[in-house]
């Protein structure tokens, strides 16, 4: 029988495992042939996968594993694709790791030295960052031939201009890399890629790309390059999202802690799990369900996040001394019609106009004909960006350790 040769995509969060299995030998040809997860990581685990045409292959609780034993998971993940997908030999893994400090701005193949420069990150990215470093050394220990490679949400973002990358602090603090490093960036990298192919006339342009999710920022392109993103030091800054409160007045912080008694552990759990859509509405940290909701607190969270996309938005146009274009990406940004029709009403002002009709049946170009700034949904693919990636690291190494012979 022969094989293709496939690349394993892993994006590993604190209780949840996504992968993606692509086939290929470059960007051109990627194909996703499986998807799935593991979630329910360290309570009950259960795994589910899905093929190329979307049919469900799995669905179930994973008894024979214990639920906090990430190799053993990973074993069964792998175990599971040498019976399913009997025509791949998976010849890489390639991760998405949320933060490369100034280290890394590009993929980077997995080494011990790299590894151990990535957990000297965790401070930076406490809630993400050990959780990727657990996959990779996971995987590392089920499958130790296996090249694995690192792709970095900071990386894209290493082409703005010092004066969006520097806070207004004493200079050693600076040089010890307390930085604006921006996030999303395979999310960003793969919107350049795709808006020239769907509009080719934009290639040189000035866009905001708004990545509209559970956590959100924006970014403002020019010729597909990073100029400016709302996101910094960490991925709490910027927009509101489901459980972050985005840019707050640091102050407010300290008053937290004088007069509220509050430590840097209570501080951490009130900023990224109890802020954002879920402390304002006290309803739901999920967008679908604050529409729905008849509450008037839902009704002024939804209002505070898209008055902030708005208003961040024109800050960005700003960076880039004007605005060609705007994206709508993620799953907010791709699926909630109120969403992006209240954030173009507010930055109306700009000449962005939508086509009701068009917006509510999210095509591609949603823009009015009178727009003077065009509008687009573009769905993601940061797993295509990490495959891609990958395997262009890959190419270049003589040997590629098969799955299965």
């Amino acid at each position: 029988m022969s094989h293709r040769d496939a690349c394993l995509v892993i994006n590993a969060g604190s209780s949840s495992l996504k992968f993606s299995v692509f086939c290929g030998a470059g960007k051109s040809d990627l194909e996703a042939v499986l998807t799935g997860q593991i979630s329910g990581i360290g309570t009950a685990p259960r795994f589910e996968a899905k093929d190329a045409a979307r049919h469900v292959l799995a669905d179930g609780i994973l008894d024979e594993v214990g639920p906090g034993d990430r190799a053993g998971l990973l074993g069964f993940l792998l175990t599971w694709m040498r019976h399913e997908l009997r025509d791949v030999r998976l010849v890489a893994a390639g991760h998405r790791v949320v933060h490369g400090g100034t280290r890394f701005d590009a993929p980077v193949r997995l080494t011990p030295a790299v590894l151990a420069e990535l957990e000297a990150l965790v401070p930076l990215a406490p809630l993400h960052q050990p959780h990727n470093i657990a996959a990779m050394t996971a995987l590392a220990e089920v499958y130790p031939e296996l090249p694995q490679v690192a792709c970095f949400d900071t990386a894209f973002h290493s082409t703005r201009p010092w004066q969006a990358q520097m806070f207004a602090l004493p200079r050693e603090l600076t040089d010890e890399g307390v930085r604006r490093y921006g996030f999303h960036g395979l999310s960003y990298e793969y919107i350049a890629q795709r808006l020239p192919q769907i509009a080719p006339e934009l290639a040189e342009a000035r866009v905001v790309v708004c990545h509209l999710g559970s956590g959100s920022s924006l970014c403002g392109m020019r010729a597909g390059r990073s100029v400016d993103t709302t996101m910094g030091f960490t991925a709490l800054d910027g927009l509101p999202m489901g459980t972050r409160p985005g840019a707050i007045d640091p102050g407010v912080l300290i008053y937290l802690m004088r007069e509220k008694g509050m430590g840097p552990d209570e501080l951490e759990r009130l900023l990224y799990h109890k802020s954002g859509l879920l402390g304002v509405s006290g309803v739901s940290n999920d967008m679908r369900a604050l529409l729905d909701s008849e509450s008037p607190q839902a009704a002024e969270a939804v209002e505070l996040f898209c008055f902030q996309v708005a208003k961040q938005a024109a800050g960005l146009a700003a960076s880039m001394g004007g605005l060609d274009a705007v994206v709508f990406t993620a799953g907010v940004g791709e699926n909630s019609a109120p969403v992006r029709a209240r954030v173009a009403e507010k930055l109306g002002w700009l000449g962005v106009h939508l086509d009701g009709a068009a917006n509510r049946a999210r095509a591609t170009r949603i823009s009015a004909a009178d727009s003077r700034v065009p509008v687009f949904v573009i769905p993601t693919d940061e797993e295509r960006m990490i495959a891609s990636h990958t395997l262009g690291i890959l190419a270049h190494s003589a040997v590629l350790s098969p799955l299965a012979a």
